[in-house]
């Protein structure tokens, strides 16, 4: 009996087939092996082509039954995770009305700034536990006010996991943790925030049917599992976004534990008990998936959007492509802490959440010709980072999330010695690296909502860790000065 998972990201779309009695992962796959475009047609903006998720999605799940020699109709359940804040609007034939807006595009800022004033701020922050920002129903209002022959054709707007799930099963549904993530859900009412709804001027029909994150979500269809490589009617049993769903496969579900990923974006995400938010909306607080109204469990998630492609591009754009990461981890490592004064401001990937939606680029200061070369430059990237991580969790703890373990996926820039070190000496927090991913963690949240997995000891078999990295508490002090060096240099 198996599980299959998939994980939408914006690189590629992942599959991992489960088995459930050991929990061991008998095949994964990605595609595309190259990186899937993100067209930009105008600066600032991040689009990309749902059929383009499904293709992949197709691919991958027939590569991984392949590999494993498992007939279709031994997977019993499927599970999504998925890049969180998207937007896709269909029309009534589930035809796709424009490309995806994603989760970088910035376009939609000033539509999210000015629903916060004019609901209020005090009301959105009670009610929505943040600024509608740049998220999902902000976006929305952007093709209202910018393409009305196109919102005038929508019969349903859903996030990029959703649309997935449609095309399985020909259903439109999404869930609470989704329209929280959209900005979209009134936390005091525990219910579509209608009071937003009205603001932006959309007709409640254009909202998905709500389903709980572990529940049954749909079925296969016959011509979507005929592309899949599947069974007819296999159950989608959930869905969740890629932050709260990595949190999930590290089984990270209960108050002040933290998750954290270092991919092309980075993500620290806290489990909390509490409706807290930060005033300025520098975090967001979101539905976790483990949430019920009668144990409340909320996810506080800090995003640095430029992480590992500030690191992607130096190596394909300084170094040409010419060196690998473990090159660039070694080279880094002749560089000391603070890399001689060499200071990177990492962003440079669309607005930050936690600069109150600035842009500022990413950008290098302090260069000396004669002291600086490649180790300094791959050393304060990597510092950089780091630093802007450690700046947003900084904030995290004004509402209320404590940081004592960090647990991550042993991937991405958690590979990096340099970068794991750091993290861990700055922030004096054990760091724990697992044998999981986000493909791996929608596998085993369909076993929960299919009731295969009768609670979270059966769904976590087979989780273990594979590194623990200790802060170095004699190195503390250094780190400190370098990051309040870098601290100066983001407030000038």
């Amino acid at each position: 009996m198996y599980l299959l998972g998939f994980d939408v990201g914006s690189s590629s779309v992942k599959a991992c087939l489960l088995e459930v009695e050991t929990g061991a992962v008998v095949a994964s796959a990605f595609f595309p092996e190259s990186e899937m475009p993100i067209d930009a047609p105008h600066p600032g903006f991040a689009e990309q082509n749902p059929d383009a998720w499904w293709k992949n999605a197709c691919l991958a799940s027939k590569t991984v039954l392949s590999k494993a020699g498992v007939q279709p109709g031994d997977v019993k359940a499927i599970g999504i995770s998925y890049q969180m804040h998207g937007l896709v609007v269909v029309d009534k034939d589930q035809h796709v009305l424009r490309p995806s807006i994603i989760w970088c595009d910035s376009r939609a800022v000033p539509y999210g700034e000015r629903a916060f004033e004019a609901v209020g701020r005090t009301k959105s922050l009670q009610h929505l536990l943040n600024s509608p920002g740049n998220f999902t129903a902000a976006k929305l209002a952007w093709v209202k006010e910018n393409e009305p022959a196109v919102y005038g054709k929508i019969h349903k707007f859903m996030l990029p996991g959703d649309y997935l799930a449609t095309r399985m099963t020909g259903e439109i549904i999404t869930t609470p943790s989704g329209l929280s993530e959209g900005i979209l859900w009134d936390f005091q009412r525990e219910q579509p925030a209608d009071f937003l709804l009205d603001y932006f001027g959309f007709d409640s029909s254009l909202v998905a049917d709500l389903k709980p994150t572990f529940s049954v979500q749909g079925e296969l269809t016959a011509p979507a599992a005929r592309e899949l490589g599947l069974a007819a009617g296999t159950p989608i049993t959930y869905r969740a976004g890629d932050q709260p769903n990595n949190a999930f496969s590290l089984n990270v579900l209960e108050p002040n534990e933290i998750a954290a990923t270092a991919g092309t974006s980075g993500v620290v995400y806290g489990v909390s008990d509490q409706a807290k938010y930060d005033p300025q909306s520098r975090v967001n607080t979101f539905l976790h998936v483990s949430h019920t109204p009668e144990a409340p469990r909320y996810g506080v998630l800090l995003c640095i959007n430029g992480t590992g492609i500030l690191n992607s591009w130096l190596r394909n754009h300084l170094l040409r492509g010419t060196v690998s990461y473990a090159d660039m981890n070694e080279l880094a490592s002749h560089a000391p802490v603070g890399a001689d004064g060499l200071v990177c401001l990492p962003f440079g990937n669309g607005a930050e959440r936690v600069l109150e939606n600035r842009d500022p680029g990413a950008s290098f200061h302090g260069l000396q010709l004669t002291r600086h070369g490649l180790p300094h430059w791959i050393r304060a990237a990597q510092e950089g980072i780091v630093f802007a991580f450690y700046y947003g969790i900084q904030v995290m703890e004004q509402v209320g999330v404590g940081l004592k373990t960090i647990r991550a996926g042993e991937a991405n820039m958690f590979l990096s010695p340099l970068f794991r070190d750091t993290l861990a000496n700055l922030t004096g927090a054990e760091i724990q690296l697992f044998n999981t991913d986000g493909a791996q963690g929608a596998a085993r949240g369909a076993g929960l909502g299919a009731g295969i997995y009768k609670n979270r000891q059966e769904a976590f078999t087979g989780l273990k860790v594979t590194r623990t990295i200790e802060p170095d508490m004699r190195a503390q002090e250094a780190y400190r000065d370098a990051y309040e060096k870098w601290r100066g240099v983001l407030a000038d």
